[in-house]
């Protein structure tokens, strides 16, 4: 059996993975359709907004300020603070994809919470891509048909929080999140970033707890140091990447000498 195939599960596991956090994220477009009218967004400027901004979290902060009456200034502000944390992602992204020219438009595009969860969770160099392309591509197509639906029902959806899209969207990140935390390093992170942005929510503008939690993470790496099953052998753990590419280049080299 070569290399080739036998990678083929792994990226078949990452194609399923990410399709199945494309639905559950692209549900939730209707919700922000919806609410975007409610809140006196037009059903164009709605669509402007998911095709163009496309960040989930973002698109939802500009709407929120926007309902709450404030000035075109603050929402954009807030909506730009919220999706800072989707460069820290490209960082990480970036060098796991390895594209060029208009492929590396494409993936700025698709990179999100989504696309970049899946797409560092695999263990193989082309489960990786594969994780990564199809959640981005699916989040993005479905997130925006979704929205149109939202955006034309309107007010017919109600409430569109009791049709519980926002708990499908968040249990599907939380899926992805949960099997990373095995690590007591990790546990730790997680609690001291759940702890800091859940004090900051009732005291700052939306968008500032999200970049606070992930200070926490770059702090605690920047004092502990890298993992030291990594640094011991080059790359074990489900969250060193550089490991996990390490391993795709030996494989790499194996089939180039069959």
């Amino acid at each position: 059996m070569t290399p080739v195939r036998q990678r083929d599960p792994a990226v078949r596991a990452a194609v399923r993975q990410g399709t199945s956090v494309a639905v559950a994220t692209g549900l939730y477009g209707i919700s922000f359709g919806a609410l975007s009218v409610v809140a006196g967004v037009s059903v164009p400027q709605t669509m402007a907004l998911s095709l163009l901004l496309f960040s989930g979290g973002s698109q939802f902060a500009l709407i929120g300020v926007v309902a709450a009456g404030g000035s075109p200034l603050a929402a954009v502000a807030t909506s730009t603070m919220l999706g800072v944390r989707n460069t820290l992602y490209g960082a990480v992204v970036s060098p796991l994809l390895g594209v060029r020219g208009w492929r590396r438009l494409a993936a700025a595009q698709l990179t999100i919470d989504e696309s970049t969860a899946v797409a560092v969770g695999q263990r193989d160099p082309a489960a990786t891509r594969a994780g990564f392309w199809t959640t981005g591509v699916g989040v993005f197509v479905l997130w925006n048909a979704f929205t149109l639906v939202g955006a034309l029902a309107g007010d017919a959806l109600g409430d569109p929080r009791a049709w519980g899209l926002d708990a499908a969207a968040g249990a599907a990140f939380l899926a992805l999140v949960w099997p990373r935390l095995a690590e007591r390093r990790a546990q730790l992170v997680a609690a001291l970033a759940v702890a800091v942005s859940a004090a900051l929510i009732p005291l700052v503008p939306a968008g500032v707890p999200v970049l606070a939690a992930a200070a926490v993470a770059i702090v605690v790496g920047l004092v502990s140091g890298p993992p030291r099953t990594a640094a011991a052998t080059g790359g074990g753990t489900d969250g060193d990447t550089d490991g996990r590419r390490g391993r795709g280049a030996v494989d790499e080299d194996a089939e180039e000498g069959r």
